[in-house]
């Protein structure tokens, strides 16, 4: 991690790492704005975690959306990358592994592991922090999805760190059968924009927009997209 702005992104990087942890529980609308996907609206909890060391940096995430009958579990997803610090390169490699598994009127079912192997590259202008990475993804389906994978995350800090802007996009292929039946690749996007209002250094509400194209598994929902905002808290560690 280095640039131009070093000294900006390493004040950046001391002030996410004493405060890396947080918990999230967002109230998602997105059966009242397209009753077609979701059986109901649901809460979802997310605890995130970042932590820098000397040999590079490691963020995990876990999500619980709690969406089946009385608000029990009804899906669990996680996601753990590491980037690897080689002495004074700016690039880095990147490790990755997401998977989950959940249930659905009564059937149990797992998210396919995804691998992910690339490069990444860190930087940071003003009071924001950059992250990218292109990687080789393999999808474990029931047919083998060979893949690839660009990811740009942020965060910004704005108004004396009253407002905090983050999130994430996403840009992958797939293939379009998951079985293997039909061939081709479909592109899928999924981006994730939050904002924060922070009442203090633990407690902040804000909200994030799930936007996405292709992401839903099923055929009827390719090639539309949707646009998912949540009502949240968070808690700061």
């Amino acid at each position: 991690m280095l640039k131009r702005h070093f000294v900006s992104l390493a004040l950046l990087i001391a002030s996410v790492a004493a405060g890396a942890q947080n918990l999230q529980l967002h109230y998602d609308f997105r059966h009242a704005l397209n009753g077609s996907i979701p059986a109901t609206n649901y809460f979802t909890s997310t605890f995130e975690y970042f932590k820098p060391d000397k040999w590079g940096s490691t963020f995990l995430f876990v999500d619980m959306d709690y969406n089946q009958g009385r608000g029990n579990i009804g899906t669990a997803y996680w996601e753990i990358a590491r980037d690897i610090k080689i002495g004074k390169y700016a690039l880095m490699p990147h490790i990755e592994y997401n998977g989950g598994a959940g249930n659905s009127e009564g059937f149990g079912f797992s998210i396919a592991n995804a691998y992910l192997l690339g490069a990444s590259y860190s930087f940071g202008c003003a009071n924001t922090h950059f992250n990218t990475y292109l990687a080789y993804k393999y999808n474990a389906f029931q047919k083998v999805s060979n893949d690839v994978q660009w990811t740009m995350s942020w965060s910004s800090s704005l108004c004396n760190n009253k407002i905090t802007l983050s999130g994430f996009t996403d840009v992958w292929t797939e293939n379009k059968d998951r079985t293997g039946v039909r061939s081709g690749k479909k592109i899928v996007l999924l981006t994730e924009p939050q904002i924060w209002y922070n009442v203090n250094s633990n407690v902040s509400i804000g909200s994030e927009i799930e936007i996405s194209n292709n992401f839903y598994t099923s055929s009827q929902y390719n090639n539309r997209l949707y646009v998912f905002p949540t009502l949240a808290g968070k808690w700061t560690f």
